[in-house]
């Protein structure tokens, strides 16, 4: 972490601790995740037709896999042969997705999630 990030994580955990966070409006109520007003007005029906019929974008499935794939590799022993095959995949999945987005951030890369 950067000495930035050490600085606004602890003033972030002293608030916590302080009960800064506690009583903010909508406290207990789920985040209105249908909240479009980042989506250009010209999109915003399509969006909204696609996401009611179930539709999720490729890279979506695309991550996901590869997310799965991590947590497989990770319980699979060194020299088992699941293991080569799994992390061949994901490596062909992540290359396809960089392929893709080349702007979209690694992981492990510093930046906000």
């Amino acid at each position: 972490m950067s000495g930035w990030d050490t600085i606004v994580e602890s003033k972030i955990a002293q608030a916590q601790r302080d009960g800064v966070f506690d009583d903010l409006p909508g406290a207990g109520k789920p985040l209105e995740l249908a909240d479009d007003r980042l989506v250009p007005e010209d999109v915003r029906v399509a969006y909204r037709i696609l996401k009611n019929a179930g539709y999720v974008p490729a890279e979506l499935i695309e991550l996901r896999e590869a997310a799965h794939l991590r947590k497989l590799v990770a319980s699979i022993a060194a020299d088992h042969p699941e293991r080569r095959r799994a992390l061949a995949k994901l490596a062909l999945l992540e290359a396809g997705l960089e392929m893709r987005n080349p702007l979209r951030e690694r992981r492990g890369s510093r930046g906000c999630p």
